[in-house]
């Protein structure tokens, strides 16, 4: 996946006429560039800024069914989720995993009452279900949890779930989508459109955000994924149109794995402002969260306020026995989700349905609006299915139900470095390492990230700042912002080498990522 490439097969074909055209490299707009390439559509995608630079980074890591929903009754949502994170787990096992989770149980009723729920969970999710939900004693929950807040503590429920990376997933979905014949472009911006003399659409004004150069392309049907900035879109198209999403901000932060030991992940089902809190290990670290705060204005770059902060911290101090202080903090990270809205309902955040919603303007421009990361493809198959009525396009199947995503490698061992790499492992250790032995150096003593991942992120992920690398390629950013700071001027260098850069580029990316990264920093 070389955005050189892509570029040139755009460039190439002036007049070419696109089936789907998608707006947003999101997990929707990922999601739906897979499925109409995989169909056999000419397919285009372009993002603003990085893949998954918005919220598709920010999540909770979790593809789940949502426990949450359950307890609300959106029983549809759930079985559909459950149904979605078996194929995931099928489809990618190189990043999806299977995780226990375990609810604490410190009241007497609240035992048979999450028992009997997990029980349902389990019997929804049928045979792609990961494993029995059961209850234990307090003496099991203590040997998976050995830090576990003891007072009052009279047992636990055990349940499973799955977990992933996000951010890499997007990039494999991305890789996916160009494997089978899709040109997807970041740091590509809409600009606006062009429309035939019925008002239709018919074109879309690009602008390349790297050289300012601009483009108009036509096509058949027009998607717009652009997740929190789909009312942005949407006007571009009608100066006038109605809002269809609320942003909702959430906010998790990263401790040490000292402060979760054991493999086991903890759900708090119900805190003081109404929702599920997680302590999950990944990446050996802990992320903690989340929050639901509304918020008016879209950002790519949210922050967390220090209410938020301040929760976190003071629920998850009343589970654990050691209690996490603001100095224990490596990172805080916060996403906005576009949640779809229908007749303009005021509800609180907390309760609106994460189901997605899917609108047509007069002119054609198909907007898709809330839904979640472990139904993307769901989503996907949902807005091809309406970008072929719309554009006129010769009916075809939806393959994507069993379609190995980009690097699947079934019995990944998560223990070893590279694995989420899936078969590229291979690739870099034998295109890159061999060849170079000094790629095989750690770029910090804190994170298992090596040198070769620099350049591999370059030639074939499209990495085009220090940013996307350190935030989206590796997480270095999500587990540790100080540190990563400290690896930047390295990964600067290796990434001008790659990109051709000058040293006032690598003094720029330097100064630019440092500043971002001080924002993750309590």
């Amino acid at each position: 996946m070389n955005r050189e490439l892509l570029l040139k097969n755009l460039k190439s074909n002036p007049d070419k006429t696109w089936d789907v055209i998608i707006i947003g490299g999101g997990a929707t707009g990922l999601g739906a560039a897979v499925d109409a390439a995989s169909r056999g559509f000419e397919t285009l995608l372009i993002e603003q800024s990085d893949f998954a630079k918005g919220t598709s980074s920010r999540s909770t890591k979790l593809v789940h069914g949502g426990v949450r929903y359950l307890a609300q009754g959106d029983l549809s949502l759930v079985f559909e989720a459950l149904h979605e994170r078996g194929l995931l787990l099928q489809n990618a096992p190189h990043l999806v995993r299977n995780q226990q989770f375990i609810i604490p149980i410190y009241e007497w009723w609240e035992g048979p009452f999450y028992n009997i729920g997990m029980k349902v969970y389990d019997l929804m999710a049928g045979k792609l279900g990961l494993g029995p939900s059961q209850k234990i004693s307090k003496e099991e929950t203590l040997a998976a949890i050995p830090n576990l807040d003891q007072n009052g503590l009279l047992g636990g429920v055990i349940y499973y779930d799955g977990q992933f990376d996000d951010s890499r997933l997007a990039i494999n979905l991305a890789q996916t989508a160009v494997d089978n014949g899709a040109t997807v472009l970041n740091y590509f911006k809409a600009i606006g459109f062009t429309k035939d003399e019925n008002g239709l659409l018919n074109g879309i004004k690009l602008l390349d955000v790297e050289t300012n150069e601009k483009f108009i392309v036509k096509g058949k049907s027009f998607i717009n994924a652009a997740g929190i900035f789909v009312g942005d879109i949407k006007k571009l198209d009608e100066e006038e149109s109605a809002n269809s999403v609320i942003l909702s901000r959430g906010v998790h932060i990263v401790l040490d794995k000292s402060f979760l030991q054991g493999d086991s992940a903890i759900m708090i089902p119900h805190t003081s402002d109404g929702r599920v809190l997680f302590a999950v290990p990944w990446h050996n670290k802990v992320i903690i969260g989340t929050t639901d705060t509304e918020v008016k204005e879209p950002s790519l770059e949210p922050r967390a306020s220090e209410e938020e902060i301040n929760f976190l911290l003071k629920t998850s101090a009343k589970y654990l026995c050691k209690d996490p202080k603001r100095e224990d903090v490596l990172s805080v990270f916060a996403g906005l989700r576009p949640l779809a809205i229908s007749n303009g309902n005021i509800i609180p955040t907390k309760d609106i349905s994460r189901k997605h919603q899917i609108s047509i303007s007069l002119s054609g421009l198909i907007t898709i609006t809330g839904g979640k990361w472990t139904i993307y493809r769901k989503m996907a198959e949902d807005i091809i299915d309406k970008a072929i009525l719309i554009g006129g396009l010769e009916e075809k199947e939806c393959v994507t139900k069993n379609l190995p995503i980009h690097g699947c490698l079934k019995n990944t061992n998560f223990d070893e470095h590279l694995y989420y790499y899936g078969t590229d492992k291979i690739q870099i250790e034998e295109t890159l390492i061999a060849v170079q032995p000094q790629l095989k150096d750690k770029l910090h003593s804190s994170f298992p990230y090596l040198k070769a991942e620099v350049v591999w992120a370059v030639k074939n992920e499209m990495a085009r700042t220090v940013e996307d690398f350190l935030a989206r390629r590796v997480r270095a950013l999500f587990l540790d912002a100080k540190a990563s700071i400290e690896i930047a001027s390295e990964v600067a260098r290796l990434m001008a080498r790659e990109l051709k850069k000058d040293s006032d580029w690598v003094k720029k990316q330097i100064e630019e990522y440092t500043q971002l990264a001080k924002g993750y920093i309590l």
